[in-house]
């Protein structure tokens, strides 16, 4: 009996076992993960059977595509070979491939898996190599990087690099990464937030060097890496939080510290100034003692804090501009006027027969009433034959809010809706700017104080030039480390800033800084947002608690391709593409509209994203400029197709009906201009009025090139373009023609706001050109090739005159608010240029003011 029992529980043991490895890992099927991504949340279908994982898709995701489509290609296939969720990550792309595999693990979770079936922790392979100094190189941003890396017999003992990358953006990036790399003795380390291309580079050149060296394993030595450990979790409570160091970020900052406030900033990046740094700078204010006063209107000179400074003179064709706005038409504006006329972004001529929006009649009716004193006085001096170019400008504040409006009235492709600037907020913003100059120069800030000069899509000369920092007020700009001579946009915008947010405002030792440290979601407590939590990067948890408010100032999305195209509704359908460029840090992918709507925010504007019409073919960097000083060529035709001096959406149009693909960028023209004009912005090839011109008159590949009207052919040639030297030529001399006898209306296209020939011609004592003088012969000219790229997007949080951000019943959200570009509304479908610092600056204020008065 006891044998008969001991049988019958030996078989049911064997079948219980049986049993088991029938049941298998996984109950077979297919299951939905998600994990998080950079840009939001990853979805992924996994088909599993009993025992393997046979299929791993990527059905969702908003991932950066140039920087994350290793990782959405790579680590689903790791994952079906590996047989579990947990494998490398994939370097460049670390925290896409960690939402993969987080999203993976999910969904083998619900297909029942107890545990993933690990992997040992990360071990870094030993790695010798043939000892000496190699020189490795890789491309980042902005060129060539180039390495001197010494090996030892088993690590590596130094490293020394040099690029031009671009000052506090990639350069910060190099000291983290090579400690890493040290410390890893590899280049599979992580990526440094807001520096990706730098990154990337400079792996890149690490692995050129190794090989050279004979490492041992190169594959390993790809993989070796820096295993992080999180460290104690940080748990602090300010007044306010305030998520993004840009512009907007350290205007709300700063002025939150002004009024009292204990303030911490948190910023992914490795270093602040978020996008604001990687701008031209220029931000649009009329500076009244520069131009025409209607009280004195004689006067040739105006005077500020003391000096006195000659007036700004009229760029050729405004008048023709100001006698369009005087005849606008003053009903009630409606889109179906283009029914039977066709519109043409940037004809204001015929746009003004439309209307105008009953919430801009008034600006427009007082607008007017200056525009008319103005003409009254300067008609007979016209007629005298005084030159437009000789009288004083003309700019008031009304006219800044009116060329807003409309460089901002947009139809969408389809023509179904047409979008515009909310009055409060475009009003309040270039009010507020009236006072930027000054609360920025009592922080150190320093400015030229003597011109108003135009970049690209401005629509006036209304900008104001930055010249760097004054900290120890000596009259003479401080040096930055990246620039002798101090003029950059960091030096002025963030230096001061800094400065006082941790040094001089009161009570300025409250105050933080958090660098490398994303923000993940905000804390709702009792209907109201009351912080933020945040990761370091090494996987350190940060909580931060807001007693009176946070700010979220993260920027646009225009780094998001993905979501751009997703988005949009302004260009046509084939645009923007997969391999379309960006003028944007890597960071900028709308991470902060996904955490407010999380909380209920409402979005507005989508859909209208503003392309830089001057990006360089090769990367979509900025290449700065303006459009009153060169021409916009047809490299096809050899013929001007647009007028340079209008909004940047119409030259972006322009480029992509009119230019060709060139290294992957569609809607690559020619730009050309004399040499002798300066290029407004941070240019990063100098000036032509520096003692040494080496750079200024240098061949940059694809991007610029000094050169006589009779080396153009030659140039074309080694470009491949097919464009006709003789056409430039012929196109160059009819448009400079026109300019100098005052037929630039008769152009096709016409131009306005122009300041400077192509050629060289002298003018006689009216300021007026002489035609008899004019030669193109030997002139030097500056070639350029550009192309569109994504620049700044328009829509984002619905926010009110305070910076409140709404809900979708238009209600604000307490304890939530929101400054500069993460927001929408203001802009409507077109950003004028220099528009976005002053909005920033004057927005981050604002929101720092209406916390205070919140808390009352």
């Amino acid at each position: 009996m006891k044998k008969k029992i001991n049988l019958f529980l030996s078989l049911v043991m064997a079948l219980t076992l049986v049993g088991c490895s029938n049941q298998g890992k996984y109950k077979a099927g297919t299951y939905e993960g998600i994990g998080k991504g950079r840009n939001g949340d990853i979805k992924v279908s996994v088909k599993v059977s009993k025992d393997k994982i046979e299929t791993v898709k990527v059905t969702e995701q908003k991932e950066t595509e140039s920087i994350a489509k290793p990782a959405l290609e790579q680590i689903p296939k790791a994952i079906e070979k590996a047989n579990r969720a947990n494998v490398d990550t994939v370097s460049g792309a670390t925290i896409t491939s960690k939402g993969i595999v987080e999203a993976v693990a999910d969904a083998l979770k619900k297909a029942g898996a107890k545990e993933d079936g690990g992997k040992a922790e990360h071990k870094n392979v030993p790695i010798t190599y043939k000892e000496g100094t190699y020189a490795g190189k890789g491309n980042g941003y902005n060129g060539l990087i180039s390495l001197r890396v010494t090996f030892s017999k088993d690590g590596i003992e130094d490293i020394k690099y040099s690029s031009k990358e671009t000052a506090h953006i990639g350069k910060p990036a190099f000291n983290h990464l090579v400690n890493d790399a040290k410390k890893a003795n590899g280049a599979g380390i992580d990526v440094v937030s807001g520096a990706t291309f730098t990154s990337v580079g400079f792996k890149n050149a690490l692995v050129d060097a190794a090989s050279q060296a004979k490492a041992s394993d190169l594959e390993g030595f790809k993989k070796n890496k820096v295993v992080r450990k999180a460290g104690q979790k940080i748990e602090e409570t300010y007044d306010v939080v305030v998520v993004g160091a840009g512009g907007a970020g350290m205007a709300t900052a700063v002025q939150s510290a002004q009024s009292g406030n204990s303030v911490v900033v948190v910023e992914e990046n490795v270093e602040i100034g978020g996008n604001t740094v990687a701008s031209g700078g220029q931000f649009q204010s009329v500076q009244k003692y520069l131009v025409w006063d209607a009280t004195n209107p004689n006067a040739t000179t105006g005077t500020y804090k003391g000096k006195s400074y000659k007036k700004v003179k009229q760029a050729a064709g405004n008048i023709t501009i100001l006698k369009t706005i005087l005849n606008w038409n003053e009903k009630e504006f409606d889109g179906n006027y283009f029914k039977n006329h066709a519109f043409v972004a940037g004809d204001i001529n015929e746009l003004s027969k439309a209307g105008v929006h009953k919430e801009y009649l008034g600006t427009l009716q007082a607008l007017k009433k200056e525009i008319k004193a103005y003409i009254n006085w300067a008609q007979p001096k016209l007629a005298a034959g005084t030159a437009e170019t000789e009288l004083p400008l003309f700019s008031t504040v009304n006219l800044h809010i009116f060329q807003t409006y409309y460089g901002g009235l947009r139809p969408n492709a389809k023509k179904t809706e047409w979008i515009y600037g909310n009055y409060e907020l475009v009003s309040q913003f270039v009010n507020g700017g009236q006072d930027l100059k000054g609360w920025l120069e009592s922080q150190g800030a320093m400015f030229d104080n003597s011109i108003q000069p135009t970049i690209v899509g401005a629509l006036w000369n209304r900008e104001n030039d930055f010249l760097g920092s004054d900290l120890n007020k000596d009259g003479v700009p401080d040096r930055d480390g990246a620039n002798k001579k101090g003029k950059s946009v960091w030096n002025t915008y963030f230096v001061p800033t800094k400065n006082t947010l941790l040094k001089t405002a009161e009570n300025h030792d409250k105050n933080k800084i958090l660098l490398r440290t994303k923000a993940m979601e905000l804390i709702v407590e009792n209907g109201k947002v009351t912080g933020v939590k945040a990761q370091k990067y090494d996987g350190t948890e940060v909580v931060l608690h807001a007693k009176k408010g946070v700010v979220l100032t993260t920027g646009g999305y225009a780094a998001n391709i993905k979501r751009v195209k997703e988005t949009n509704k302004y260009w046509k359908d084939g645009a923007i593409t997969d391999s379309t460029k960006t003028t944007n840090r890597s960071s900028l992918v709308g991470a902060g509209l996904d955490m407010a709507q999380k909380v209920g925010a409402q979005l507005t504007g989508m859909g209208y994203t503003q392309l830089m019409p001057i990006s360089w073919v090769d990367n979509g960097n900025l290449a700065f400029g303006g459009g009153d000083y060169a021409i916009h060529v047809n490299p096809k035709t050899g013929k001007r197709y647009v007028n340079e001096a209008g909004e940047r959406d119409v030259l972006s149009l322009g480029e992509f009906d009119n230019g060709v693909s060139f290294e992957g960028s569609n809607g690559t023209v020619i730009e050309i201009a004399n040499n002798d004009h300066n290029i407004p912005g941070p240019y990063p090839y100098g000036t032509p009025k520096d003692e040494d011109l080496t750079l200024w008159n240098s061949d940059v590949k694809n991007r610029q090139y000094t050169r006589t009207v009779d080396q153009l052919g030659d140039l074309f040639k080694k470009l491949g373009l097919e464009t006709n030297a003789e056409e430039v030529k012929k196109t160059i001399m009819e448009y400079d023609k026109a300019l100098m006898t005052g037929q630039d209306k008769n152009l096709n296209p016409t131009k306005t706001g122009w300041t400077s020939l192509i050629g060289k011609a002298e003018k006689d004592a009216n300021g007026k050109y002489k035609p008899e003088t004019y030669t193109l012969d030997g002139v030097k000219l500056k070639i350029r090739l550009i192309a569109p790229s994504t620049h700044h997007t328009m829509g984002g949080l619905l926010v009110d005159s305070k910076r409140h951000v709404l809900d979708k019943d238009g209600k604000a959200i307490k304890g939530l608010y929101a400054a500069g570009e993460v927001t929408g509304g203001i802009h409507g479908g077109n950003r004028l240029g220099g528009n976005a610092i002053v909005e920033i600056f004057v927005s981050g204020r604002i929101a720092a003011k209406t916390i205070v008065e919140d808390n009352k």
